[in-house]
């Protein structure tokens, strides 16, 4: 081969598209793999908060209805909904029958490095209609 034919060999070696494809496939593959990641960690996070709420709300209708007894009593009892429901009471308070309740849910994976999820709940008999 000449000399020129050496250098347009090379040419074509260098300027050709082979696996472009490929690093691109690779490339979209990492990225919805990210965004799905994401996505998870979210619902985790999302799923803590709905858990936090719900046994915020059932650990204080448990207070009210223990209210007659007094308050060790009926925060001991919101206590253990608010375990059963995979939370940890974090504060009980009773105002006559008015049961005040915060409840913390630690969410799994990678979200519990952001903290937990808190919810406060109130329950108590209706107030007189006005």
């Amino acid at each position: 081969m000449n000399r020129t034919g050496q250098q347009a060999g090379r040419r074509r070696a260098v300027c050709t598209d082979d696996g472009v494809a490929t690093v691109l496939t690779a490339g979209a593959v990492a990225a919805l793999l990210a965004v799905y990641t994401l996505l998870i960690w979210f619902g985790s996070a999302v799923i803590a908060r709905h858990r936090a709420a719900a046994s915020a709300d059932l650990a204080a209708l448990a207070a009210a209805s223990y209210a007659r007894d007094g308050p060790e009593r009926a925060c001991r009892r919101a206590g253990i909904v608010a375990e059963r429901m995979g939370g940890t009471l974090g504060s009980c308070l009773l105002r006559g029958q008015d049961a005040l309740v915060k409840v913390v849910v630690a969410p799994r994976g990678v979200p519990a490095a952001f903290g937990a999820a808190t919810a406060r709940a109130r329950a108590g008999p209706a107030d007189e209609p006005r």
